[in-house]
């Protein structure tokens, strides 16, 4: 089975670095799964204002309050066929400020939208699409593009003013053995919201559960 991220990047996936290659080139048939473990030099978020919608979608593990230095870190990307038979990766992330803070998603190749959705939260109640890109180094690029709101009867994209463009970069560092990641994302009229930047290890366990912990309370059918 091909993973979804190779499914998204079609000939590119070839030009991201081997190490790249192994951390997104599994699917569930493959009986391998990827977690990370390191620290993030920096965690932040922007502006007094931004808090408070931090700390709402901290309820439902879409967005982390917390900032500092230093901070230790897990990934954990699990492949599985979902209720709807969808092949799905988790991507649980943990910071540990003074209390562990999740950032959770879901994240599925749709046909119909021709890139990676990306459900986020417990609930899938935002979904979003992602570009993949790689870059002259062989680094994973990805860009988010199109947001909707999924809710019962509701279903709309949400305006830009009131969204979060995200790049994320992701490479591997051959001197040092390890992965980095630098993440940012912001809204066009207000700046930088949040963002976090270090370096992590993997390791690669074969024939593992997927941890109920990390999947979504939810499944949303809509894309």
């Amino acid at each position: 089975m091909t993973s979804i991220f190779q499914r998204a990047l079609g000939d590119d996936f070839d030009r991201l670095h081997p190490q790249l290659r192994r951390r997104f080139g599994f699917a569930t048939d493959d009986g391998v799964a990827c977690v990370g473990t390191g620290t993030m030099d920096r965690v932040w978020h922007g502006r007094g204002f931004t808090r408070p919608f931090l700390l709402l979608g901290a309820q439902r593990h879409i967005l982390v309050p917390g900032r500092g230095s230093d901070i230790p870190f897990t990934i954990e990307n699990f492949p599985y066929r979902d209720s709807l038979g969808r092949e799905t990766v988790t991507f649980a992330r943990t910071f540990t400020f003074d209390r562990p803070r999740r950032w959770d998603a879901t994240m599925i190749y749709s046909p119909e939208r021709g890139c990676v959705v990306d459900y986020l939260g417990t609930h899938q109640h935002v979904s979003v699409d992602l570009h993949l890109s790689v870059d002259e180094r062989g680094g994973l690029v990805i860009r988010s593009g199109e947001q909707r709101f999924h809710e019962g009867p509701l279903h709309f994209r949400i305006p830009s003013l009131v969204t979060g463009t995200a790049e994320v970069r992701e490479s591997y560092d051959d001197d040092l053995g390890r992965f980095r990641i630098n993440v940012e994302v912001a809204n066009h009229r207000f700046g930088p919201l949040f963002g976090y930047h270090g370096t992590f290890t993997c390791s690669f366990p074969e024939g593992e559960l997927v941890p109920d912990a990390v999947k979504p309370v939810r499944e949303q059918a809509r894309v």
